[in-house]
């Protein structure tokens, strides 16, 4: 039987403007090159992209770039993903963008502007944080309620007029700090009144609020390696140095430290509870050497404790905070997992003696939160639903996750290990040894419209590129089905499998 090839489009004449002494990132130089030519025009609707594989070799650029920067058009709606067919650019270019981008200079090639070091290292470093689109295993989803949807929704009418109001508290709603304070008590242990508590917009400014507050430019923050991407960008941005120190079963070892080879950093950033991205828990021995490491060297310790709630087998994990005899430790917590991202509302528990220095700053950053969200979510906790809005949201999230382990089992068992999480809204999957390069089996399952995360692009000085981030909240039975079947394609494809 004759394979009718598939014909190559216009567009694989197409040559991007590719500037190596830039001290953008290829993927987003590539991504602005392929944007400008759709916004102008050279680049015509319906047209269909070259694959990774032919632009890979036309273009001399690596697969995992091509596709990181397809990904992005995709997300920004300059391009569709068409399963078994290709990348095509979009019919219509989203509203508000120019013909003609005024950072380019003539054929296409950026025009250089002065910006700090620091936003610089977060643009060469780390992976790109633009949003996804809701594809199989996307990390980040949140599963619907649609209860709890009713009850917010009833709640929120009863605080709609402002039009009297002025600037609110500059730590937050006292309401929504105390019920806080009592909610971490029961459920985290933690030891706190509602005058510690610092309301913020989710974790990301907890985080930053935090890093400027206890840091200096030019010290230095140990973190886990790998590494939550936002968090080390905002310590980059704040002008810190970062170590890493590897994460086992057991989670971050601190025996290089404890050995006296490495200097005491100023602060570590940590997820003990459900380490992100990997899943370990930090053991009780670690976190007690951690805590007495930290009195003895004078450290500070940011605990992220992001995914508490969501807690299948045994008892929830102490907290750091829960432990810390020295008020060493600040607590930051989020409830964009368990709520809506976009209520945009996080905590961060600071030591009694540092609530005024942070009250001093916190006005530089964020004159104050926004107040309706917190007055919804303080009625939301104060009347009680939060604890059944968990349970509900936990079964439905453990089902998920034992649906999505099943079919990685049946499909791709040769292939990867799965790492069962006992906590938390992802899994990592680990290779069998049958391929070794996390960033393009990522690629070639974009390509399929599956996303699974590479773990290396995380990394801070690991080298290991054999590990895969799937996420399972808000994931169908249908996306679980399709997406590992489209998977396994992946790997039967023998360009990806070591021999």
């Amino acid at each position: 039987m004759t394979l009718k090839r598939r014909r190559e489009g216009p567009s694989g004449a197409f040559r991007p403007a590719i500037d190596p002494s830039s001290a953008a990132p290829l993927p987003r130089q590539l991504y602005l090159s392929l944007r400008n030519a759709i916004a102008g025009g050279r680049l015509t609707t319906g047209q269909r992209l070259p694959s990774t594989r032919l632009a890979s070799m036309e273009w001399r650029i690596s697969r995992g770039v091509i596709a990181e920067a397809y990904e992005i058009l995709i997300a920004e709606g300059f391009a569709v993903a068409r399963h078994g067919s290709g990348t095509y650019v979009a019919s219509s270019i989203p509203d508000g963008v120019a013909r003609d981008d005024r950072s380019a200079g003539e054929g296409g090639h950026p025009i250089r502007r002065s910006v700090s070091s620091a936003a610089t290292t977060i643009l060469t470093h780390g992976p790109s944080l633009e949003p996804q689109k809701a594809l199989p295993f996307v990390t980040g989803r949140i599963a619907h309620d649609d209860r709890t949807a009713r009850l917010l929704n009833r709640i929120g009418a009863r605080h709609m007029n402002y039009a009297f109001e002025g600037y609110g508290d500059i730590q937050g709603e006292k309401a929504l700090r105390a019920a806080i304070s009592a909610h971490l008590a029961v459920s985290r242990g933690v030891r706190c009144t509602a005058e510690q508590v610092f309301i913020t917009a989710g974790t990301q400014q907890a985080l930053d609020l935090a890093f400027r507050v206890l840091m200096t430019p030019g010290d230095t923050a140990v973190v886990e390696d790998p590494c939550y991407p936002p968090a080390r960008q905002c310590l980059a941005l704040n002008g810190i140095n970062v170590v890493g120190l590897p994460v086992d079963r057991d989670g971050i070892n601190i025996d290089k430290l404890m050995a006296g080879g490495m200097r005491p950093p100023s602060i570590f950033y940590v997820t003990p509870s459900n380490q992100y991205p990997v899943g370990s828990v930090l053991s009780l021995a670690r976190r007690l050497g951690l805590l007495a490491y930290a009195e003895e060297n004078d450290c500070w310790i940011v605990e992220d404790d992001y995914d508490s709630e969501f807690r299948y087998e045994g008892h929830p994990i102490a907290s750091l905070h829960g432990l810390d005899k020295a008020n060493r430790v600040l607590y930051t917590g989020t409830f964009s997992k368990a709520l809506l991202p976009s209520l945009r509302i996080g905590y961060l528990v600071v030591p009694a003696d540092l609530v005024s220095v942070f009250r001093a700053v916190r006005p530089a950053v964020d004159r104050c939160p926004a107040t309706f969200q917190q007055r919804v979510i303080a009625d939301f906790l104060d009347e009680g639903y939060f604890p059944a809005h968990l349970r509900r949201l936990r079964e439905r999230l453990r089902a998920s996750r034992d649906m999505l382990v099943g079919f990685l089992t049946d499909r791709v068992a040769e292939h990867v290990e799965v790492l069962l999480p006992d906590q938390g809204i992802n899994l990592t999957v680990k290779s069998t040894g049958t391929w070794s390069d996390d960033t393009t089996v990522s690629s070639a399952a974009l390509e399929r419209g599956v996303v699974v995360m590479p773990l290396s692009r995380m990394n801070v000085a690991s080298t290991d590129k054999s590990r895969l981030l799937l996420g399972f909240s808000a994931l169908s039975e249908q996306e679980a089905d399709m997406g590992t079947r489209l998977l396994a394609e992946v790997f039967r494809n023998k360009e990806f499998v070591d021999s």
